[in-house]
């Protein structure tokens, strides 16, 4: 359930702020910290059927869902609102507090990137845009001064040229097994289940799909100050 919900005016976002608590501290059977540093915090929230959570505080962040969603939101002001949205969705939200119950039939799984820095202008065009460069295989989902988001969809034994991202969040889809050759000449093998996240730190390289199958990978680079 944790989506978009930015139906918000940007000055009442503000005034709730004070409202909300931290949701692993108030929910640490549902939300877990997946990874945590300087930069981002990745939520992992895994949540029945009918369950809800109480009102919290979030700064902005990225949602990507593993599974169909369809919750109900509440806002300081009692305000409420209604999402749906479907596994595989990527969704951003300013920062926000609100209360959230699931209004679905079934259990829902879905990330949060939580953006722990503010906008510094880190620029992901240049003739090494991974967008740019493949996009057959490459697809935006997302820009804004905060993030760009990209959808990476590669068949089996497919390889990425060359490219560039600044530090980024990686989020495996469908699993994967990659070999990937940086731009000094190194390479190495890696293996992802099905929602597993990773981070990196600027880096250019080619990406090769292992598999007999297609991998499908979402990665949402930082335009956030390092710290």
């Amino acid at each position: 359930m944790v989506r978009k919900a930015f139906l918000l005016l940007s000055s009442s976002l503000a005034v709730s702020a004070m409202f909300g608590q931290d949701i692993v501290k108030l929910a640490p059977d549902r939300v877990t910290v997946e990874f945590e540093n300087a930069q981002v915090r990745v939520l992992r929230f895994k949540e029945p059927a009918g369950s809800s959570l109480p009102m919290h505080s979030h700064p902005a962040y990225v949602a990507i869902g593993f599974t169909d969603d369809y919750s109900r939101y509440t806002f300081p002001d009692g305000r409420t609102a209604e999402e749906r949205s479907k596994a595989g969705s990527v969704d951003f939200s300013i920062a926000v507090t609100h209360a959230a119950a699931s209004l679905g039939d079934n259990p829902s799984e879905s990330l949060m990137i939580e953006l722990k820095t503010p906008a510094a202008g880190v620029s992901v065009s240049g003739p090494l845009d991974s967008a740019t460069v493949d996009p057959k295989h490459v697809k935006v989902e997302l820009d804004n001064d905060l993030v760009r988001v990209l959808r990476f969809n590669v068949g089996p034994h497919e390889t990425i040229p060359m490219h560039s991202h600044p530090a980024y969040v990686f989020v495996s889809m469908s699993g994967s097994h990659l070999r990937t050759a940086y731009a000094d000449g190194k390479t190495e093998e890696s293996s992802a289940a099905a929602g597993q996240v990773r981070f990196s730190g600027p880096v250019k390289h080619t990406n090769e799909n292992l598999s007999d199958k297609p991998s499908e990978v979402i990665v949402v680079e930082l335009k956030t100050a390092a710290q």
